[in-house]
C-alpha cells in the first residue's frame, strides 16, 4: 500500500473521531432581575455640577473619554502601550496560541524523510569483498484519534487561548481603571493644597489684623496668640498633602510603565470634571460583559475538555504507518521505479492494568471541573455584588457631594460675618477662628467628595466590566 493510501486511512481515521467530552452547558446562577439603585434624597437646588454625557445600553468600549478630560485619554493610550502588566498579558496570549498549535499537531501524520548509504563486506575466501547499497525513503507516522482524545486536547488548548485573551481584558481593565483613579487622586492632592493655601492666606491676613488690633490695644495677646496657631497648623498640614501628590504621581508613573518623577501633568481643577452617566443594563449581560466572568467560563470549558482527554486512556491507540521508498546497489539507479519499496503497517495497543491510574485521571478531571463549577458561581456572584456597591457608591457619593457643596456656602457666608464683626469689635477672636476653620474643612471636603464621586463612576465602570464585549476587546 502507497503512502497516498494511507493518507485515505488517515481522513477516514479523522471521520471516525468521536468525543468522550461532555457536552458542554454554563452552569446556573441565580441572577436578579434588575439592579437595586438606591433612592438619593437630595433637594434639586442642592445637587451639584450636573452629569456629562446621556446614559447608554452598556458602558462605551472607551469609557474613560466620558470624562472628557483630554489629559486622562493621553494617560491611558500611554499606559496601553507601555505597562508591563499589559506587556506580560499579551505574551501569554502569544504563548497560547502557540500551545494551540502544539496540540493540533497530533491530528496530522509525521513525515520523516531519509536518506542512506552503506556498504557490506563479506568473506570470499581470499579476501573481503564489498557491495554497495542506497536507499531513500518517506515514511508516516499517524496515530488515529478515534476516540477523540486528541481532538479534546486541541479543544482544551484552543479555549485556554481564548481564555488568555479574556485574562488580558481583565488586565486592560484594571490597569486603565488604576490610571484613571490615581489621576483624578494626582488631582485630588494639589487641589487640596491649592485650597490649604488659599485658606493659609486667609488665616494670615486675619493674623495681620489682630496683630494691628494688638497694637491699637483693641485685643489681647491671647487672640494675637491664637490666631498664629491656627496660622502654623495650617502651614503644617501642607508638607504631608505635598508627599502625597507626590506618592500618587510615583503610582501613575509605575501604571504608565514610565520612570517615578517624569510624568508631568496639568492643575486641572478636579471639579470641574463631572462623572459621565452610566446606564448598568441588565444583571443577566454582565455574564458576557465582564472578563473576569468569562474567564472563570473559559477554565470551566477546559476542564470539561479535559475530561474527555482522561476519558480516551481508557481506549486502545490505532497506529499507522507508512513508508514509500527506492532502494538500489547503485547510486545512478536509486530512483530506478524497479526499486521502488513500500510498507503499511498497523497496531493496536491497549493498556490491560495500571492500578487505577486511568480511574484516578477521569476524578481528578471530574473533581476539577467541580471546582471550577463553584469557582465560576462565586464570580458571579462577586460580580454582582461589586456592581450593586458600585451603585450605592456612586449615588450616595452624589449626595455627599451636594451636601458638602451646601456647606461651603454656609461656611464662606458665616466666615465674612465673623470677620466683620470681628473687626467692628463686636465679637472675639474665637467667632472667627471657627469660621476660619469651618471654611477651611468645608472646602477641603467638598474637593475630597469630588474625588469619591469619580472614583465611585470608575469603580462602576469596572463593575460593569468596561466597554468590553463578546466578540472583541475594548483595550
Amino acid at each position: 500500500m502507497r503512502v497516498y493510501e494511507l493518507a485515505v486511512l488517515i481522513v477516514l481515521g479523522a471521520l471516525a473521531a468521536c468525543s468522550l467530552s461532555p457536552e458542554y452547558r454554563r452552569p446556573a446562577v441565580p441572577t436578579p432581575a434588575a439592579w437595586s439603585e438606591p433612592v438619593v434624597n437630595v433637594a434639586p437646588a442642592l445637587m451639584p455640577i450636573a452629569a456629562v454625557g446621556s446614559p447608554s445600553a452598556w458602558p462605551d468600549a472607551a469609557w474613560w473619554q466620558g470624562f472628557r478630560t483630554p489629559a486622562l485619554s493621553v494617560l491611558v493610550e500611554i499606559a496601553r502601550r507601555n505597562n508591563a502588566d499589559l506587556e506580560a498579558a499579551l505574551a501569554r496570549i502569544v504563548q497560547a496560541d502557540a500551545q494551540v498549535r502544539v496540540a493540533g499537531a497530533g491530528l496530522w501524520p509525521v513525515l520523516d524523510a531519509s536518506v542512506e548509504a552503506g556498504r557490506d563486506w563479506r568473506n570470499a575466501g581470499r579476501g573481503l569483498n564489498g557491495s554497495m547499497s542506497y536507499g531513500a525513503a518517506l515514511t508516516a507516522n499517524y496515530q488515529v484519534d478515534l476516540f477523540g482524545g486528541i481532538r479534546a486536547g486541541v479543544d482544551a488548548a484552543r479555549i485556554a487561548a481564548e481564555l488568555s485573551r479574556f485574562d488580558r481584558e481583565a488586565v486592560a481593565l484594571s490597569v486603565v481603571s488604576g490610571v484613571a483613579v490615581t489621576y483624578f487622586q494626582v488631582l485630588q492632592f494639589r487641589n487640596r493644597l491649592t485650597v490649604a493655601e488659599r485658606n493659609l492666606e486667609i488665616a494670615e491676613s486675619v493674623l495681620r489684623l489682630v496683630e494691628t488690633r494688638v497694637r491699637e490695644g483693641a485685643a489681647s495677646p491671647l487672640d494675637l496668640y491664637q490666631q498664629r496657631t491656627a496660622v502654623a497648623g495650617q502651614r503644617a498640614a501642607l508638607p504631608s498633602l505635598r508627599t502625597q501628590e507626590r506618592q500618587a504621581i510615583n503610582a501613575l508613573s509605575t501604571l504608565l510603565g514610565e520612570v517615578p518623577g517624569i510624568v508631568a501633568l496639568d492643575d486641572a481643577w478636579l471639579l470641574e470634571i463631572a462623572p459621565p452617566s452610566v446606564a448598568p443594563g441588565l444583571p443577566s449581560e454582565l455574564l458576557n460583559r465582564r472578563p473576569d466572568i468569562r474567564t472563570a467560563e473559559a477554565r470551566l470549558q477546559v476542564a470539561n475538555a479535559q475530561i474527555g482527554v482522561a476519558r480516551a486512556a481508557y481506549f486502545p491507540t490505532v497506529e499507522l504507518t507508512g513508508r514509500d521508498g527506492y532502494a538500489s546497489t547503485v547510486l545512478s539507479g536509486l530512483f530506478d521505479p524497479l526499486g521502488t519499496t513500500y510498507g503499511l503497517a498497523a497496531g493496536i495497543a491497549q493498556t490491560v492494568f495500571d492500578g487505577g491510574r486511568r480511574d484516578g485521571q477521569v476524578d481528578v478531571a471530574k473533581a476539577r471541573q467541580d471546582e471550577l463549577i463553584a469557582a465560576y458561581r462565586q464570580s458571579v456572584l462577586v460580580a454582582f455584588a461589586d456592581v450593586e456597591d458600585a451603585l450605592t457608591a456612586a449615588a450616595n457619593a452624589e449626595t455627599r457631594e451636594a451636601l458638602q457643596l451646601d456647606a461651603v456656602e454656609q461656611a464662606r457666608e458665616a466666615y465674612r460675618l465673623a470677620e466683620a464683626r470681628y473687626r467692628e469689635g463686636a465679637t472675639d477672636l474665637l467667632a472667627v477662628l471657627d469660621a476660619q476653620r469651618s471654611l477651611y474643612q468645608a472646602e477641603d471636603q467638598v474637593v475630597q467628595s469630588r474625588f469619591e464621586r469619580l472614583q465611585a463612576a470608575v469603580d462602576l465602570f469596572s463593575a460593569l466590566g468596561g466597554g468590553w464585549a463578546t466578540g472583541g476587546g475594548s483595550f
